[in-house]
């Protein structure tokens, strides 16, 4: 009895040293957005306020992050004026609502296991406190994991300049799409 009792606890400590959860590095991950319209793209940069990754046996498990949403900046407008303005309209309620919605929330749900460093997500997204479940592919390079999102902004009651909501929009149109290119570093 004893023999099992010890074969039981060595394999237990087996498996929780496989699995575990390790907390991203909020300093080197990077969030890119990207949004387009008709006459030209914006992009830039949102911050991770926190995260972990449950891994097991290197494949991810699980997982949960946090997206500051009013850390959103733009990098591709130089005149500071008109930056400034585009900054402070994503962060009104015609887009995000920061002020409502401070962040943003990604809950891997399930995740296949890593075939040539590349494995196929399904999580649940929170933007402006609408869940949607979306899947994207994300690559392990070392202790980064690197992804694309595309979202569909509409599906968040993001409905700000889209042709699908309002008519009459012309070159002042903007995509229902935007990305997120993510590099999570743990």
């Amino acid at each position: 009895m004893k023999l099992l009792s010890l074969g039981l606890a060595a394999f237990m400590v087996a498996g929780a040293i496989k699995a575990q959860k390790v907390n991203a590095d909020v300093e080197a991950t990077t969030i890119k957005w990207t949004g387009k319209k008709v006459v030209g793209t914006h992009y830039g940069n949102i911050k991770l306020q926190e995260g972990m990754l449950h891994l097991n046996n290197g494949n991810i498990t699980g997982g949960t992050f946090v997206i500051d949403m009013t850390s959103i900046t733009n990098t591709d407008i130089e005149n500071s004026d008109y930056n400034t303005k585009l900054v402070g309209h994503l962060k009104s309620d015609d887009f995000f609502g920061v002020t409502t919605y401070p962040t943003a929330k990604l809950e891997i749900i399930e995740a296949g296991s890593f075939i040539n460093d590349k494995a196929e997500v399904k999580a649940r997204l929170i933007i402006k406190g609408q869940s949607k479940p979306i899947a994207f592919t994300v690559e392990k390079k070392e202790t980064k994991y690197i992804t694309t999102l595309v979202i569909d902004r509409t599906n968040y009651g993001v409905r700000y300049g889209s042709g699908s909501f309002f008519d009459n929009l012309g070159d002042n149109a903007i995509d229902n799409e935007f990305i997120l290119e993510v590099s999570l570093v743990i």
